[in-house]
């Protein structure tokens, strides 16, 4: 996918027409508006320094109760009232670790009723009873991904369940209406061509990839019933990550989070993102799989589940390319020493 994002272009489009985007010198060279510091300031309104942050200003020197037990008593209380809306402003300044399981299932309108067992349960017969070709690549990307991964081999068999189950699920294929991928057909043999004897493959219409395992890993420290689990992992994939391996011009489309990261490196860190260009190093190329994968495998377990609670308070993947870009910030003055590309990763 980083290929064909680095080889897209508009064919309406010249670059003599928009000198805005004339001096972009990253890889996308496709002319999204995309935000600039104001714009993500006032978006992203209650990350401000000023505000309290679960996962820092609860472990500052400040006696926790001004802040950490103050929000705890809050994050009780949006459950007890179980208003979504109230649920979703309040993950923005992060998920205390005994609500987050809840709070999450109530901004995702989650309730794991007996007929959502029975669906799985469903899902589940179909799984022992039809063997798919996608079930080796899912077999493969979780031996390759998940089960090497120190935070979470020990859920493999969870991974397991959750993707083949996934595979076989039709009612994924909703969010295509949203979005600018067509599902894969197939055809059924001898009717090749033929419409009336199309049907989608794999059901669900995704076709596995490598790392797709490491979107269901991280949620499994979270939701131990396997039904559970695959209801919030489901909720998850259409709302946020299919986005971020098909190519749109959607602002949370990985298209412009590719762009939006580097905008903003060009912009504020110029010296920094020209050295690295210069070199062979375009931060994109070390950015862009912690993009694809939301970050997953590569930040620590409770660092990523605080980075997932603002995606789900925002609705939003834009914090994952502000993010990508102020870890290259955070490491500027290392960056700015090295020669290569492997140095630099």
């Amino acid at each position: 996918i980083f290929k064909v994002l680095m080889n897209l272009r508009n064919p309406n489009y010249e670059n003599g027409e928009q000198l805005s985007f004339r001096n972009h010198l990253g890889l996308i060279q496709v002319p999204l508006k995309v935000k600039d510091i104001p714009e993500l300031k006032e978006d992203f309104s209650e990350l401000g320094l000023n505000i309290g942050q679960l996962g820092i200003d609860d472990s500052t020197q400040v006696p926790p109760e001004f802040f950490e037990n103050e929000h705890v008593r809050v994050g009780q209380k949006v459950l007890a009232e179980q208003d979504s809306a109230a649920a979703q402003q309040y993950v923005r300044q992060g998920c205390p670790t005994a609500l987050r399981a809840d709070l999450w299932a109530l901004i995702l309108n989650i309730s794991n009723q007996p007929e959502d067992i029975l669906y799985y349960e469903q899902l589940k017969s179909n799984v022992i009873q039809h063997d798919l070709l996608v079930d080796s690549l899912i077999y493969k990307d979780v031996k390759l991904t998940a089960s090497n991964d120190d935070y979470y081999f020990v859920f493999e068999d969870y991974l397991y369940q959750v993707l083949l189950c996934f595979s076989r699920d039709t009612s994924v294929l909703e969010h295509f209406t949203y979005s600018s991928a067509t599902p894969p057909k197939s055809y059924i043999r001898g009717k090749l061509g033929m419409e009336e004897y199309a049907v989608f493959y794999p059901p669900n219409g995704v076709i596995p990839f490598h790392g797709f395992s490491m979107y269901v890993a991280p949620l499994c420290f979270l939701y131990h019933e396997p039904s559970r689990l695959y209801q919030i992992f489901r909720e998850m994939y259409v709302r946020f990550f299919f986005r971020l391996h098909s190519i749109s011009s959607h602002a949370s489309g990985i298209v412009s989070l590719c762009l939006l990261f580097e905008t903003l490196l060009q912009t504020h860190l110029p010296q920094l993102f020209y050295h690295l260009r210069e070199i062979g190093a375009q931060p994109l190329r070390i950015s862009f799989k912690w993009l694809v994968r939301a970050f997953s495998g590569y930040l620590a377990t409770d660092q990523l589940l605080l980075l997932w609670d603002r995606i789900l308070g925002y609705n939003s993947l834009e914090i994952l390319a502000v993010l990508a870009a102020a870890v290259f910030a955070f490491r500027a003055v290392n960056l700015m020493e090295v020669t290569s590309l492997a140095a630099a990763e």
